[in-house]
């Protein structure tokens, strides 16, 4: 199957690793990957903080850039959840037919990472070898918008060498949000700090997710408290297949 990857603006920005991870791991398991060129942002950050008119010329880049993709891969649930449950209101807003039946065509092709995996190209097994204790925090977005339920759990539980350790109070927000850590920081990092001492008390040597984003909230509180448990997206876990640090 030929994969177009949509990398997401603040992987590509911050993250460039977890992209390179994926390729990996789709190449590994059988697939050829494409890197449209003209991809930037999906619009959310935009959309979420009220600049729904800023966010429509990025839906209508991400259409047609992607209009001829077979599948779309996206290791971001964040990104997939606005693409999902917005797109297809911005299009109807428009009262162009034509954008609103390219985005109701476009959107069963596109999928997040473990889904695709799971779902889409039937694996589980992707042949990582992970020698960490690791937990999973669950996004919000890939818990209550997506439902990915056990994917990534199943996907983790394949790898060899990975002891994965439950998470207490997985189902609780890690306080990012995107704009929402910006206008309430404080409110923020009160439920970032509680996610950690939950990641902490695990035991854990690394934390992962399904997105970046929530390991960047993390991961921050993390290095400011000297906590050497590390933050690493649940891709760069599954293309790992040996001793070397990803």
């Amino acid at each position: 199957m030929r994969i177009a990857l949509f990398i997401a603006c603040y992987n590509d920005t911050l993250f460039p690793q977890t992209g390179k991870a994926v390729v990996a791991v789709l190449e590994r398991v059988g697939h050829t990957v494409d890197f449209p060129e003209d991809q930037t942002c999906c619009g959310q950050m935009h959309y979420n903080t009220g600049y729904a008119a800023d966010a429509l010329p990025l839906m209508r880049r991400f259409v047609r850039v992607f209009a001829g993709a077979e599948v779309v891969c996206v290791p971001s649930a964040s990104c997939v959840s606005m693409m999902r449950e917005h797109y297809p209101k911005m299009a109807a807003e428009t009262g162009e037919a034509e954008l609103v039946e390219a985005v109701r065509t476009l959107l069963p092709r596109v999928f997040e990472f473990t889904e695709l995996l799971v779902d889409k190209l039937g694996v589980t097994d992707v042949g990582a070898v992970y020698p960490r204790q690791v937990t999973l925090h669950t996004s919000c977005h890939s818990l209550r918008s997506l439902r990915l339920g056990e994917r990534p759990a199943t996907l983790l539980r394949a790898v060899r060498g990975l002891t994965l350790l439950d998470l207490p109070h997985s189902d609780e927000c890690c306080g990012f949000g995107g704009t929402f850590a910006i206008k309430n920081a404080a409110v923020s990092s009160a439920m970032a700090a509680d996610k950690v001492h939950s990641v902490i008390g695990t035991g854990a040597q690394v934390c992962t997710a399904a997105d970046n984003s929530c390991l960047m909230q993390i991961g921050g509180v993390m290095a400011r408290t000297g906590s050497d448990v590390r933050c690493v997206h649940i891709a760069e876990i599954l293309a790992s297949t040996g001793e070397v640090a990803t």
